[in-house]
């Protein structure tokens, strides 16, 4: 642990604001944000819990709820959770298909951090009887 803070957090702008937090409005306006990893050396999972996910229907606009979980190796990079929150709390107005969220969810953590292996889970509130399950992954199964 010999990088200064200052040098290390500058970046994470969402987790030091002093004031009021602005809540993105859709998934465009959100963006996740990252700090080093100290420990790159090694391999170990980093997951995020996140069961109150969500989102409208595209077509009929009705609200959909869903339980996310997002699990990944970290490279040099580990996702900050308050950018998270924000980004996940972004889909709220955002008329989009589970898969499509699911894939959606990946590609930002990918870009974001670029970690060694990762995996979005999302398991969806039943509508009309039938619960929709995803899962998408980059680099292999996390073990």
């Amino acid at each position: 642990m010999d990088t200064a803070p200052r040098e290390r957090f500058g970046k994470l702008t969402l987790l030091q604001a002093s004031r009021a937090t602005k809540y993105p409005q859709s998934p465009g306006e959100a963006h996740l944000e990252v700090f080093d990893n100290l420990y790159a050396d090694r391999d170990y999972v980093i997951e995020f819990d996140c069961p109150e996910y969500t989102s409208l229907c595209p077509v009929t606009g009705q609200p959909d709820f869903g339980h996310i979980v997002i699990r990944y190796i970290p490279d040099k990079l580990c996702i900050e959770s308050k950018s998270l929150k924000l980004y996940l709390y972004s889909f709220r107005n955002a008329n989009i298909f589970h898969e499509e969220a699911v894939n959606h969810l990946l590609s930002a953590v990918v870009e974001a951090a670029h970690p060694r292996k990762a995996e979005v889970t999302g398991r969806f509130r039943p509508r009309g009887g039938i619960a929709i399950n995803v899962k998408a992954t980059m680099g292999g199964k996390i073990e």
